[in-house]
């Protein structure tokens, strides 16, 4: 893809979207650290459901340790693989408050050396709460980097080195997030919805979605639970000169 056509993309999700959040709700860098360790295999939603139980009761990592590996696992329930995530939890709370006096640490190496934390849940932690232009790579932006020809790679971390060194500058602070929430909104794993798309004349996918009047209206009524929000995916926007 050239890199003039990677800019208009960027551009244009900028454009819909210019402040993205992260979908995973919580109040304090721990709470966001918890919350992206649990999200792994299971959908924001349901870690979402776990946490709003589990937080108003223990929300720091010495009360967390305190209800112990049996005591979260009821909290828990909501979320995809819980018994490992609960074992996870509470040996990363452990750590926290040993080796870090109950703060979230802010380098790469100390976040991975947690439990149940990778790449992935430390570059959300190193980009939201640190500000580092950090691209975490799920699969929604390993799906999209590789269908739209943006950073097309085998393995995520092909795919978060070709982003990292391709994106302009003033986009990665928030690339994550847009691509992330184009893959769970536009472009999904099945039936992309392409014909709502605001950048398919920019994407290189062969295999492009085609829908007729009917059930392009009853996609438009129901395919976007989060277009609302994001404004990302109702509606083409018109060509620029400068694109």
């Amino acid at each position: 893809m050239h890199a003039a056509t990677r800019r208009a993309i960027f551009r244009r999700l900028a454009a819909a979207n210019p402040e993205p959040k992260t979908e995973l709700e919580h109040s304090s860098p721990f709470e966001l650290l918890v919350a992206v360790m649990l999200s792994a295999h299971t959908t924001d939603k349901s870690v979402n459901a776990a946490t709003r139980k589990l937080f108003p009761l223990a929300s720091t990592p010495a009360s967390i340790l305190a209800l112990g590996e049996e005591g979260v696992k009821p909290y828990l329930k909501s979320v995809g693989l819980y018994n490992a995530k609960s074992k996870n939890l509470i040996g990363l709370c452990r750590m926290l408050v040993e080796l870090h006096g109950g703060e979230v640490p802010a380098d790469r190496e100390s976040l991975e050396a947690l439990p149940g934390v990778g790449r992935k849940t430390a570059n959300v932690v190193l980009n939201i709460i640190f500000g580092e232009t950090q691209i975490a790579v799920d699969t929604h932006i390993f799906r999209v980097a590789n269908r739209t020809g943006l950073a097309p790679g085998k393995t995520p971390r092909a795919v978060e080195d070709a982003l990292t060194a391709n994106t302009p500058e003033e986009f990665k602070r928030n690339a994550h997030h847009w691509l992330i929430l184009h893959g769970r909104y536009a472009c999904t794993a099945r039936a992309p919805a392409c014909p709502k798309c605001i950048i398919s004349d920019l994407c290189e996918y062969p295999g492009k979605t085609k829908a007729g009047p009917a059930k392009e209206r009853r996609r438009s009524q129901t395919a976007f639970p989060g277009a609302s929000k994001s404004r990302m995916f109702l509606r083409k926007p018109h060509k620029t000169s400068a694109e």
